[in-house]
């Protein structure tokens, strides 16, 4: 059943505190690559904590998230797709600089049809919250299927929410400039 709890310090504990650290890890070593000044990090909260406060942060919440499955594996999914979609750039921002691939990236975001942009973005919310939805919709309320399912909504919606507050941030700074 989805809210059933596991007893601190058990192996479903432990088990799920070592899948939370690491995926917790991964998107913490593939933001570090990508924008080790956080220059590039779109979410405001981890901005504004850093790095030590983040990960004191991200600590308690692996070390609290462990004693429900259901979070903890949303947590986890959501976490490695994070990790995952940075690593995907994490190369050219890393090549280029946290500056240099700002300014280009913005350069490209000025150039490109906001139409095809919307579309683009929009069609990766669809796809992703529609797979977790099918998850969540066939998971019997099996614990798994079911927080994979939620976890990939929960990307979606970050995605979704991230990317339009980086957008919107650009759009008003360069409305600023001219």
């Amino acid at each position: 059943m989805a809210g059933v709890s596991v007893p601190f310090g058990s192996d479903a504990y432990w088990m799920l505190l070592v899948l939370l650290v690491l995926a917790r890890g991964a998107d913490f070593l593939s933001t570090w690559i990508a924008t080790p000044n956080l220059v590039l990090e779109a979410n405001p909260v981890a901005r504004f904590l850093g790095w030590r406060g983040g990960f004191i942060v991200n600590l308690a919440v692996c070390w609290v998230c462990a004693l429900w499955p259901l979070p903890a594996i949303m947590l986890v999914t959501t976490s490695c797709l994070v990790a995952t979609r940075n690593f995907q750039s994490a190369w050219i921002m890393k090549t280029l600089g946290e500056t240099q691939y700002r300014a280009w990236f913005s350069a490209q975001l000025f150039q490109a049809s906001k139409g095809l942009f919307i579309a683009c973005t929009a069609a990766q919310v669809v796809l992703m919250s529609g797979l977790g939805a099918l998850l969540v919709l066939f998971s019997e309320q099996q614990v798994v299927p079911l927080a994979v399912g939620l976890g990939m909504i929960t990307f979606a919606v970050a995605v979704l929410f991230f990317t339009t507050l980086s957008v919107w941030r650009r759009f008003t700074s360069r409305a600023h400039l001219d």
